[in-house]
C-alpha cells in the first residue's frame, strides 16, 4: 500500500531521474497531511456554529488569558488582515469574542474570548485532540515525538511567529 505522494514520486522519477526527490518525499508528505487534516477538522466543525479558521481565532484566543489584538491573532494563525477582520466580526455576532478598545490608544482594540466562546473553545479543542490522535494512531507515542521533534527543528528557523 502506498500514499499518494509515493505515486507523484514514482513518476517525477520517471520523468526525471537526474533530479533529488527526497525533499519531495517530506514536504510533499507535510503538505499532504496538513490538507488532509484541514478537510478533516472541517468536517468535525461542520455540526458547530465556527469554521475552521474560525476555530483557530478561538483557540489562539483560549491560549491567551488577556486577549489578542487583531494583529496578534493574523500572526497566530497565519491569515491576512482582511481575513482576520471577517473572522472577529463573523466571531462577535455569534456572542464569542468582544473587542474593546484598548484606553491609552482607542485606536487599537485588544480581543477576547466570551464565556460563551471559552466553553465552545474548550469543547472544540477536546474533540480536535481526538481527531489528532485518530490521525496518528499508525504511530506509537515514542515515534510521535519522535515526528513531532524532527519537524520542530525543521520549523523553527523559518517560523516566525
Amino acid at each position: 500500500m502506498s500514499d499518494a505522494v509515493s505515486r507523484f514520486l514514482h513518476s517525477w522519477t520517471r520523468l526525471h531521474p537526474d533530479l533529488d526527490l527526497s525533499t519531495m518525499a517530506a514536504v510533499g508528505r507535510v503538505l499532504r497531511l496538513a490538507a488532509l487534516m484541514n478537510n478533516i477538522t472541517e468536517d468535525g466543525l461542520a455540526d458547530t456554529e465556527v469554521t475552521r479558521p474560525e476555530f483557530e481565532v478561538l483557540a489562539a484566543l483560549r491560549r491567551s488569558p488577556d486577549g489578542l489584538r487583531p494583529r496578534q491573532l493574523t500572526r497566530e494563525t497565519i491569515a491576512s488582515g482582511a481575513a482576520t477582520t471577517k473572522r472577529l466580526t463573523r466571531l462577535e455576532a455569534a456572542g464569542l469574542i468582544t473587542r474593546t478598545p484598548l484606553e491609552r490608544d482607542r485606536r487599537e482594540i485588544q480581543v477576547r474570548l466570551t464565556d460563551r466562546g471559552s466553553a465552545l473553545a474548550d469543547t472544540l479543542f477536546a474533540d480536535q485532540l481526538d481527531r489528532e490522535a485518530a490521525v496518528l494512531a499508525p504511530l506509537t507515542t515514542d515515534e510521535r515525538a519522535q515526528l513531532a521533534s524532527l519537524l520542530s527543528r525543521v520549523l523553527t528557523p523559518i517560523d516566525r511567529a
